[in-house]
């Protein structure tokens, strides 16, 4: 019990990486600095590990480094999880896409799936419709207010409100 104890003691910022720290630290832009902070790691080896697993780990965690930074996602990295991304992304995601649709549209109604150029496939989840007759239109996914997604279509009539499928 008084190991457990000590080991809650620990202090993960003792355990970071301090240039990492010092580099996240001197971004200004809030969202960036979170997740510059966010990709630093601790490798599951660390101390604060139970005993039993500290104990386990002997000679390979000495050899290792207690942690690992990881790079922030590219742009292109972000487009890729648009609607999708993880948790710890949330705060630094991307307000919004382009692309088009590959050949002839001709609208959209409530549950159709709408495959994009770059692969996703959006549904669409509310109760707007719309009849056009396009080629290849451009698309933006953009992100609306308390994180609703729409599809603005280029050549339409309306957006319809989106979630992503694939």
């Amino acid at each position: 019990m008084k190991a457990l104890f000590a080991l809650m003691l620990v202090s993960t910022a003792a355990l970071a990486d301090d240039a990492a720290l010092l580099k996240c630290r001197q971004l200004e832009d809030g969202p960036v600095r979170l997740a510059c902070y966010n990709a630093i790691v601790v490798a599951p080896g660390a101390p604060f590990a139970a005993p039993a697993v500290a104990a386990a780990a002997g000679a390979a965690r000495a050899a290792a480094p207690a942690y690992t930074t990881v790079a922030a996602p590219t742009e292109a990295e972000m487009a890729a999880m648009f609607g999708r991304e993880p948790e710890i992304l949330k705060s630094a995601r991307l307000n919004s896409i382009e692309t088009s649709i590959s050949g002839p549209f001709d609208g959209w109604v409530r549950g159709q799936r709408i495959r994009l150029a770059n692969g996703q496939v959006w549904k669409v989840v509310d109760d707007t419709e719309d009849v056009v007759e396009l080629n290849n239109p451009k698309v933006t996914v953009k992100r609306g207010l308390l994180g609703a997604i729409f599809l603005d279509i280029e050549g339409a009539h309306r957006n319809p409100k989106v979630q992503r499928v694939q």
